[in-house]
């Protein structure tokens, strides 16, 4: 191509990008942006009935005639932060075998019988701080079920053989809690922030499992069982006044008793430091920065959510679009400032990454952490967060039987019931100034605590990069006897 060919080709090629970029310029505004997009509607739930029974049992009733189907539940304060060290994991195998044992007048498995003829279900759970039945039936088999129900919670039958077929579940999940790298750092994540020793941080072992007796079950069970203790909620297809005073005839022998208060704690938070879980047999990471959170009634919980949001709330976050989208350094990232109700939440920045960007992962997260507290969000963030927060916040309470639990958990930790409408209020009053000073007051990258499980014979850089590593040994403690058991291959 001779020199005046080029030159024209040249010419000819600009021309057609100036006029591509003028034509760019003129293009009118794409037809979707021109819909407008209305305000929120106001948010007020149907709330349920709310009744204090003679006894203190507070029960919450919520008619929804939709389908012909019954649900319900009963919330027992106390769980398993509340048992001995010695006996960690007593709440999970009496929510086991409470409801296998059946009760003095019917079996489980003849309640099985019963409740499979019916298409129906009863169950017992123990959880962190409470124990629970729920039923679930169609609305014309509701008196029978409900009268299982209550047999349950009255005249259970605590049995040694379901006992131990519970403890042969839990030793099973023992044995195998080190075959996955997430869960081992999802528990070692709760034990930095609270203390291995903490309730809210221990794991049972198979001492502790041992060590629970069937008298254990019964004790619990009396100890628990007061009018003051429970919440009740019912939804479904029933008359109000009716199913008041069928609970109220079921439960009227219940003994008000005594509140159930669990003990209280201090929560010093993470000793900061590096600590390494060595998995050999994986090719990736997950690292952790881990912290403390704060509880839902701190006034900042508001302004906490947004600058979650904004810091870490989902794809158009700062740790997603820095950590992944632009510098490639992990599959998933993402984080929370945990807001439980009676205790501070863990605050969690994670990451799941390739072995060989282990580190440059960790510093990229330590970076959006700092700019967290230096570079205030801008007007596109903060609108974006709140946005995402209260248009996904409706869809927690689109049904009755949702609006049901929540209120029932206020209740449960007394909390006003206009928590849920405070929500919304609270978040739409958030300013840029808000979310830079929580950031401030909450978020000190020198108290945090980092954590990988991973193989370190692959990482890119060593970890001792970050500091002075201390391992964590997650080696399952056997008692005398088992040596030779399956200990799932901890590292």
């Amino acid at each position: 191509m001779n020199i005046i060919s080029r030159s024209l080709l040249i010419f000819a090629t600009a021309t057609v990008s100036i006029a591509a970029c003028a034509q760019t310029a003129s293009a009118p505004e794409p037809e979707w942006k021109k819909i407008p997009i209305p305000p929120l509607h106001a948010f007020k739930p149907d709330l349920p009935k709310r009744i204090v029974l003679d006894n203190g049992i507070v029960l919450l009733l919520e008619e929804d005639h939709e389908l012909p189907l019954i649900d319900g539940f009963i919330r027992i304060r106390g769980g398993s932060r509340d048992v001995p060290a010695a006996k960690v994991g007593l709440i999970s195998l009496y929510g086991q075998a409470w409801r296998t044992s059946g009760t003095k007048t019917h079996t489980g498995d003849e309640m099985d019988a019963i409740l499979e003829a019916k298409a129906a279900k009863v169950e017992t759970s123990g959880g962190l701080d409470s124990t629970s039945l729920h039923w679930s039936c169609l609305a014309p088999d509701f008196d029978q079920v409900f009268g299982l129900t209550t047999d349950l919670l009255l005249r259970p039958a605590f049995k040694e053989d379901k006992l131990t077929l519970a403890k042969h579940a839990a030793e099973s999940g023992i044995a195998r809690r080190n075959d996955d790298a997430g869960e081992i750092a999802s528990r070692e994540a709760l034990k930095l922030v609270y203390g291995s020793d903490s309730p809210y941080g221990r794991d049972p072992e198979f001492a502790t499992i041992a060590a629970v007796k069937l008298e254990d079950l019964s004790h619990w069970h009396d100890s628990t069982l007061s009018g003051s203790n429970m919440v009740i909620g019912v939804v479904g297809d029933f008359n109000s006044a009716e199913m008041e005073k069928k609970v109220r005839a079921a439960f009227a022998s219940i003994p008000r008793g005594e509140k159930f208060v669990t003990a209280k704690q201090t929560f010093p938070g993470p000793k900061p430091g590096v600590y390494f879980v060595q998995k050999s047999d994986v090719n990736q990471s997950n690292a952790l920065l881990v912290g403390l959170g704060t509880q839902r009634d701190n006034p900042d919980y508001y302004a906490l959510s947004v600058m979650n949001e904004i810091f870490s709330g989902g794809f158009g976050s700062r740790l997603f679009q820095d950590v992944r989208t632009k510098l490639g350094l992990a599959y998933s990232v993402g984080g929370h400032f945990g807001a439980a109700f009676d205790y501070p939440g863990p605050f969690v920045v994670e990451a799941a990454t390739k072995s060989a960007s282990t580190v440059d992962a960790l510093q990229a997260m330590e970076h959006q952490i700092q700019l967290l507290k230096t570079q205030p969000p801008t007007d596109t963030e903060l609108r974006n967060a709140k946005d995402q927060l209260l248009n996904s916040f409706i869809f927690n309470y689109d049904s009755k039987d949702k609006i049901l639990s929540e209120v029932a958990t206020l209740e449960f930790h007394d909390y006003p019931l206009d928590f849920l409408e405070r929500y919304r209020a609270g978040v739409e009053k958030v300013t840029a100034a808000d979310v830079s000073r929580v950031a401030q007051k909450y978020i000190e990258p020198s108290k945090l605590a980092v954590l990988v499980v991973g193989n370190d014979a692959e990482f890119g850089k060593p970890l001792s990069t970050l500091g002075a590593v201390t391992p964590v040994d997650i080696t399952i403690k056997m008692p005398a006897g088992m040596q030779n058991a399956p200990q799932g291959q901890p590292e």
